[in-house]
């Protein structure tokens, strides 16, 4: 009984400490996280992905899905809940980008980059509900908003 007692206290006290850690490294970033690792595309439904000039209408797309379903947790010049997303598409491969927005759990267990940003930022992605279609075009805002 006292085992089951401890579980359960111990159960308790969890989230808060995970709560309290990734509070502790609001605003800090690891300069691993910098690395470019664009030749991972990551573990999900998208292969492959052709990239042409820039589509600014998909990319207007892409900015409506972003703040209806992303900027909650992620920014472009700083840390939130997420990590910051300046520059990610010169870090990532696009298909790895599309991945992890279309399959974040699996993700996050199995590919070694995004296994490494769950353990900096210690927030599970969660996935949005988004349309592999919709997720090329927030690859492609993302694309924008790089090379501005």
């Amino acid at each position: 009984m006292k085992i089951v007692k401890n579980i359960i206290k111990f159960c308790k006290i969890t989230p808060l400490l995970l709560g309290l850690i990734a509070f502790s490294f609001c605003g800090k970033e690891k300069p691993a996280e910098a690395e470019n690792t664009v030749g991972s595309k990551g573990i999900g439904p998208v292969t492959s992905v052709t990239l042409g000039a820039l589509d600014d209408g998909m990319a207007q797309k892409g900015k409506l899905n972003f703040e209806a379903k992303c900027s909650a947790c992620h920014k472009f010049e700083e840390k939130v809940v997420g990590p910051a997303l300046k520059g990610v598409t010169e870090r990532r491969a696009p298909e790895w980008i599309m991945n992890m927005i279309l399959n974040p759990a699996e993700m996050t267990q199995k590919d070694p980059i995004a296994m490494e940003l769950l353990a900096e930022h210690l927030t599970q992605m969660t996935f949005q509900n988004v349309q592999e279609s919709e997720a090329r075009e927030i690859l492609e805002y993302l694309r924008k908003m790089d090379k501005k």
